[in-house]
């Protein structure tokens, strides 16, 4: 799937969208990528989480035997992403302000572990998740997305794969460009700004 393709998906779900908004981390964006619409309809999720699933490399994904997917953004994009490497699928949350797996999930001590997430921005949420995984007991031993709009900054400590790279800008709120801080600013994510 080419990076054209994959945009075209998120168009055809009116998913690419346009204005001023309030990222997770706090940044604000001119551009925002709506994956809860891109991911309604389960063939695309399917078709997207098989692209991803095709970009790691097959001595990586030989050894996963779960994928762990941060609630609430990842949870679709985790199942479908278990779907594709034919390995069970997991997710954290947080219902305190720090992830766990709840549920009756667990991981075996060692359990190799793919980690995935709709969108990266800072890799903070990553981090977090590759950080709970430890505590239960995995080890992480790669990280994918549907989409890395990082501009290649986030460093989550494993190899990282996304289904595609976008160089949306993002900005400190008090440090926006005039046409920007013009328009009234929105919070379309699942959780607060930081």
């Amino acid at each position: 799937m080419t990076d054209d393709d994959v945009l075209a998906e998120f168009r055809a779900a009116e998913a690419l969208l346009e204005g001023h908004f309030i990222l997770s981390s706090g940044l604000r964006s001119p551009r925002y990528l709506q994956c809860a619409r891109v991911l309604m309809d389960p063939a695309r999720a399917a078709r997207l989480c098989e692209a991803v699933a095709a970009k790691i490399p097959a001595e990586i994904k030989a050894q996963i035997s779960a994928v762990v997917a941060p609630a609430m953004g990842g949870v679709i994009v985790g199942h479908e992403m278990a779907r594709a490497l034919g390995v069970p699928g997991m997710f954290l949350e947080r219902p305190e302000g720090t992830f766990h797996l709840r549920r009756g999930f667990r991981l075996d001590a060692g359990q190799k572990v793919l980690m995935m997430e709709d969108v990266v921005t800072t890799g903070l949420s990553s981090r977090e998740a590759i950080a709970a995984i430890a505590r239960e007991g995995g080890e992480t031993i790669a990280a994918a997305s549907l989409v890395d709009r990082s501009n290649g900054a986030a460093d989550l400590g494993v190899p990282f794969f996304p289904l595609i790279r976008l160089d949306v800008p993002s900005y400190s709120p008090d440090d926006l460009p005039p046409e920007l801080a013009a328009t009234p600013a929105i919070k379309p994510g699942s959780r607060a700004a930081a």
